[in-house]
């Protein structure tokens, strides 16, 4: 990308009918003072887009905002891709209905999932739904603006990354993930409580070692200015291991994306470092331990996610964007506290900026295997974006992750061959599944195939 940081920036969003990561974008984008241009928004649901393209020109047009951009609803993927310079990714694979399934099928066999989006039954038959239309956004990308650089934030995050790469290799693709911050504000607590400092303490200044793949990241290293935070956390963990800690107590009963850190704290005890994505991503990484039956999870504290709840959130928000874009409700101009306009700021020549993102192991995590998708920190300069060194993981860490990696690639493999029996074979993999015996396993794998089959089809003899 030759870039100019004078011109305008072009901008495609796919999923440009998102009801969330949209409005943040967009909200952001106003706040940017450095940075303006046109978003062209693609979604498959065309009357979403076409309601975010008003919400967005209505944010930008208020006269306080300093970001002017101009947003456009396109009908195809290439028009939204021709010429772009960065392109975000933020869609959801298939329906809420598929998403239902991926969820609730395996809980008849006693399998509970607290996410169901990135591992698990639920997590592997979704990313074997998402490797064709990604397929397709590497393709369009390739031919369209093979120069941009691009930011997902869809899951299965670490399938959808190891698709993009596969199909072009050339690609300038990077995966976003919040976890790790949420964890950074636990940590500004422990300082808090330990160092008794009064003064506001924003996450930014807790600095991290970040390593792992996502939704299974772990700190190595934390510290705050000249303070080692790891002695802290293991009397944090001493005085809070029972109860687990909230800032507002009780709150991972009412809330389904809550939980009382308990999770987290138990695995520093087992691993030594601090887990460094939330409790209900984490714990489906190791099933056996956290997910064994609801009495477990409660035990834990933190929750499954039920889908149903999921389907009456998204009603909520097709109101709301009725409101916005009718004007009968004001847009609120809060900052997101997601990263992607700055990364863009660095990326375009106007910034140094580093943070935690996903991307092809170059050697950053040398005993996880090359190739695969890895979170570590990375330096986001003018059109460059390189991993930072993170070090070995402990070798009992490592091979979790292993394990979970080989399922991943072995999904992007099953859709590249179109072999479904590779897919089984991961399928089978999966710790939640090795309490069922193969044949109940086969049978809920067909079963939960069944159910996405519309999605399948095209790919597989089915």
């Amino acid at each position: 990308m030759s870039i100019n940081t004078e011109r305008e920036i072009n901008i495609a969003y796919i999923g440009g009918g998102s009801r969330g990561w949209a409005w943040r974008l967009m909200t952001d984008l106003a706040l940017e003072k450095d940075l303006r241009g046109t978003v062209k928004l693609y979604d498959i649901d065309r009357e979403a887009a076409k309601t975010n393209e008003i919400i967005g020109n209505k944010i930008s047009s208020k006269p306080e905002v300093p970001g002017k951009w101009h947003y456009i609803a396109v009908e195809t993927l290439d028009e939204a891709l021709y010429g772009a310079d960065f392109v975000v990714i933020s869609i959801l694979p298939a329906t809420f209905t598929e998403m239902y399934s991926d969820v609730h099928t395996p809980e008849r066999y006693g399998i509970y999932q607290s996410v169901g989006d990135t591992t698990g039954p639920g997590g592997l038959i979704r990313g074997l739904r998402t490797v064709p239309m990604y397929i397709e956004f590497a393709e369009g990308i390739k031919k369209n603006c093979p120069d941009a650089w691009i930011i997902n934030y869809t899951n299965p995050m670490a399938i959808c990354l190891k698709t993009l790469y596969e199909i072009f290799p050339k690609i300038k693709a990077f995966g976003c993930c919040h976890e790790v911050f949420g964890t950074q504000e636990l940590l500004v607590d422990v300082v808090k409580h330990f160092l008794n400092i009064e003064d506001k303490i924003s996450r930014r200044d807790i600095k991290v070692n970040v390593l792992g793949i996502n939704h299974f990241t772990w700190f190595d290293k934390a510290t705050y200015q000249t303070v080692n935070i790891f002695p802290l956390y293991e009397k944090f963990i001493d005085k809070y291991y029972e109860e687990g800690y909230e800032r507002e107590k009780g709150l991972w009963e009412r809330n389904y994306f809550a939980s009382a850190n308990r999770v987290k704290f138990d695995l520093f005890r087992r691993f030594g470092l601090i887990a460094a994505a939330g409790d209900r991503h984490l714990a489906e990484f190791i099933p056996y331990i956290y997910l064994v039956d609801k009495e477990t999870v409660k035990r834990w504290k933190f929750t499954l996610t039920p889908v149903d709840w999921r389907i009456k959130n998204r009603e909520m928000l097709i109101a709301l964007s009725k409101e916005f874009a009718s004007g009968q409700r004001d847009i609120p101009l809060n900052p997101s506290g997601e990263e992607g306009v700055m990364q863009m700021r660095a990326l375009w020549g106007l910034d140094t900026f580093v943070t935690n993102v996903n991307l092809p192991n170059k050697g950053q995590i040398p005993n996880l295997p090359m190739g695969a998708i890895v979170e570590t920190n990375a330096v986001f300069t003018r059109d460059d974006v390189r991993p930072v060194y993170a070090g070995e993981l402990p070798q009992d860490l490592a091979s979790i992750m292993i394990r979970h990696i080989s399922n991943q690639e072995l999904i992007v493999k099953a859709v590249l061959e179109k072999d479904l029996n590779l897919a089984k074979r991961a399928f089978l993999n999966d710790p939640a599944i090795e309490k069922l015996s193969v044949d109940k396993a086969t049978e809920l794998f067909n079963e939960m195939i069944n159910n996405t089959k519309e999605y399948l089809k095209a790919t597989f003899d089915l």
